[in-house]
């Protein structure tokens, strides 16, 4: 496995994903929009359930 590939896989890959997804649902709600389902999902949130969550 190449040092690219296993950075991208492992923790650090993880990380940076989580990360990324965090900031992106953050900037979403600041706006006043619905955050992509597929950041909610990185978090450990089910998009379906987000809706129902009073913020």
């Amino acid at each position: 496995m190449s040092f690219r590939k296993s950075v991208r896989d492992g923790f650090l890959g993880r990380a940076f994903a989580v990360i990324g997804a965090a900031n992106a649902v953050s900037a979403s709600i600041e706006a006043g929009r619905r955050p992509k389902a597929r950041d909610l999902r990185e978090l450990g949130i089910d998009p379906s359930m987000f809706g129902r969550i009073n913020h």
